[in-house]
């Protein structure tokens, strides 16, 4: 392996605090015991030359803050972000040789996924060109979560597009507020009153739901934590029958099916969980690279009613969700330690669901299926489980990923807490039940 160094500068620099996204993102990996590497491997077309890779890497530092920065750790005091304006970062040469150049490439995601990232010493991107006989013909990038989230990624790539259509010419300036500036905003007035709304329609919901998410904790051995996928082909063609009739985005429906089956499963009710939400629709955000998404407290009651009544009553409580799910991390976890010990128990909000389809608002397209073919479909369903390589502070994260003809649903848990056994029945009982809701309107799923 060789190693290039690759001049950059760009607009912006700056001492802050971190932003509300870097904190969230950050505390996640301080639970998780690992930086959260998101890696994407490019081949190269025919002709790239190693500039054209130093020339990429240039850009991708100059115009984006999020790459510019190191933190800072005061001897008193949070950790800081400093932005700089300017610097060297490696671009790293990897020779195949008569290896595949892909499986190289794959080697070099392992060994940066690997590496202990000096947040205070290094930039949060790792980058190989991965050369047979000098010509490059694979790009390797890793980033740390705390750069970017998903919807950043996808600003990203958009730039990416605009670059290369344009034959190299920068695409227009950053308009987006950047973390930098984020962190600024969260400090002043407007930034403190808007959290302090925040605060409080958390502690409303807080004082009022129950206190536990899954019943007494168990220690089923190790390993602790596993993952479980589930895929439904039924699922996803009853989601379609149940949009048709109440004109629901699949989005909402997807998220009662998985509040009901919660319900079902633990026994608890009304049902809870934290929904990430893309920020994005804030004003000044909606192209920002950067980590905005955060987590949103979502209470439904969903015993003794039909699954469109549990559908109407989510509608009713998404759109507060949605709009107090930007907030100051470490207030908000103080304020359910406060909360708590005013109700004199702890509060469990370590569920956790994310909805990672990129267009989770697309209509179905085709004719609707019908219940014969809904039927037919359950013969389909298929999952699988393993555990995890690292440990989860969540004590159930549901996930709804993207998945062509299926619906898919991955789990992962605190076996203390989910069982291996419940895993699987949340998955079925999210199946069952838009099953049920798609064909038998008048249902109860949860009676």
């Amino acid at each position: 392996m060789g190693r290039m160094v690759v001049r950059f500068e760009g607009e912006g620099s700056g001492v802050a605090e971190l932003s509300w996204g870097q904190r969230e993102i950050l505390g996640a990996m301080k639970r998780q015991g690992c930086w959260l590497a998101l890696s994407n491997v490019q081949r190269l077309p025919a002709g790239t030359t190693l500039a054209d890779v130093a020339g990429w890497l240039r850009f991708m530092m100059s115009r984006y803050q999020v790459l510019r920065t190191r933190l800072r750790y005061p001897a008193a005091g949070p950790p800081l972000q400093v932005v700089h304006s300017a610097g060297e970062v490696a671009l790293d040469v990897v020779e195949a040789g008569d290896e595949d150049p892909a499986e190289v490439a794959e080697r070099v995601v392992v060994r940066y996924a690997d590496h202990d990232l000096d947040f205070a010493g290094e930039w949060p991107i790792l980058v190989a060109a991965i050369v047979r006989d000098g010509v490059p013909a694979y790009r390797v990038m890793t980033v740390c979560h705390v750069v970017w989230d998903a919807f950043g990624a996808l600003a990203v790539l958009a730039d990416l597009r605009e670059r290369e259509a344009s034959g190299g010419v920068l695409p227009q300036p950053v308009t987006a507020i950047q973390p930098l500036g984020q962190a600024r905003w969260q400090r002043s007035p407007a930034g403190q009153r808007h959290n302090e709304a925040v605060l409080r329609q958390w502690a409303q919901v807080l004082r009022q739901m129950p206190a536990r998410r899954f019943p007494e904790p168990v220690d089923r051995g190790e390993p602790r934590h596993w993952k479980l996928e589930f895929a439904s082909p039924a699922t996803r063609l009853a989601i379609q029958l149940i949009q048709g009739r109440t004109q629901a985005g699949s989005a909402q429906v997807i998220l009662t099916l998985f509040l009901v089956a919660l319900a079902r499963v633990t026994g608890v009710n009304p049902s809870v969980t934290r929904v990430a939400v893309n920020n994005r629709f804030r004003r000044g955000l909606a192209d920002s690279v950067a980590v905005i998404t955060q987590y949103g407290l979502c209470a439904v009651d969903v015993a003794g009613v039909t699954f469109d009544e549990a559908l109407n009553r989510l509608a009713r409580r998404v759109v507060s969700t949605f709009k107090n799910a930007y907030y100051d991390p470490d207030q908000v976890a103080e304020l359910v330690d406060r909360v708590g010990r005013e109700r004199g128990e702890e509060l469990d909000v370590h569920c956790y669901y994310n909805d990672r389809r990129l267009d989770p608002e697309a209509k179905p397209v085709g004719d609707a299926p019908t219940a014969d073919e809904v039927h037919a479909a359950l013969a389909m369903s298929a999952y699988t489980d393993s555990p995890l390589t690292r440990r989860r502070s969540e004590r159930l994260l549901a996930a709804v990923e993207e998945a062509p003809g299926s619906f898919q649903l991955t789990l992962e848990a605190d076996t203390h807490y989910v069982s291996r056994e419940d895993m699987l029945a949340c998955a079925r009982a999210v199946e069952q039940t838009a099953v049920t809701a798609a064909l038998d309107p008048a249902a109860v799923p949860l009676s």
